[in-house]
């Protein structure tokens, strides 16, 4: 019975459909976001027949083509880290099954993307540039003025939220589907993910505040 629930997981699903889904709809969020949100502040409108409004349209054109990249890079590292967390506590799993952890786990971040957009098409209907860049739903943001805060934090309060959280779950149970540990040893998956994944996490916000200009 377990062995039958654990092949039919979601964990085992097609790496390079699922890759080019992922792909997908980040693109068809973006498009959106820039598109109904972004287009429609005062601040772009400005700036739209500006040199200064080429600049961004060029750099909005380049993020389109760089979400194939970015996830690939975000999935080899936290696969490996992933993997040199699994190898340190004795768990058998590949590089390319930790690879498909991180894969799946990201469609955690698809929704806060979607709430945001819901967010400024029908509550606040008129934000500015900044403000759109300081929301992130239901993260530590949201108990500070963005205003009042120095840049610097802005990245770090953001990425500490609840879907934050259920990513680092997401990695747990994909680890815990990889090993068929689940109930075993769910406590030392935990341990995994927090002594490899959540370490790595916080060091980088750390290293964002030192060196952010």
């Amino acid at each position: 019975m377990q062995n039958d629930i654990e092949q039919n997981s979601v964990f085992d699903s097609d790496k390079k459909l699922t890759f080019v889904i992922l792909c997908l709809l980040t693109v068809v969020l973006l498009f959106i976001k820039k598109a109904f949100i972004e287009s429609e502040t005062a601040a772009f409108e400005f700036l739209q027949d500006r040199p200064e409004g080429m600049i961004l349209q060029a750099i909005s054109a380049l993020q389109f083509f760089s979400i194939p990249f970015i996830y690939l890079w975000k999935f080899t590292v936290i696969g490996f880290v992933l993997w040199v967390g699994c190898f340190t506590f004795g768990y058998r799993i590949t590089y390319s099954q930790c690879w498909s952890v991180a894969l799946l786990a990201e469609f955690v971040f698809i929704a806060p993307e979607v709430l945001k957009i819901g967010w400024f098409l029908f509550i606040n209907t008129d934000p500015n540039l900044l403000e759109i860049k300081a929301f992130y739903p239901l993260s530590l943001m949201n108990f500070f003025d963005y205003l009042t805060v120095a840049p610097r934090y802005h990245y770090p309060l953001k990425s500490i939220s609840l879907f934050e959280i259920g990513y680092v779950w997401a990695l747990v149970l994909g680890v815990n589907h990889f090993s068929f540990k689940a109930h075993k040893q769910s406590r030392a998956t935990w341990w995994i993910v927090s002594c490899s994944y959540i370490l790595i996490f916080l060091l980088w916000l750390l290293f964002y505040i030192i060196v952010y200009k």
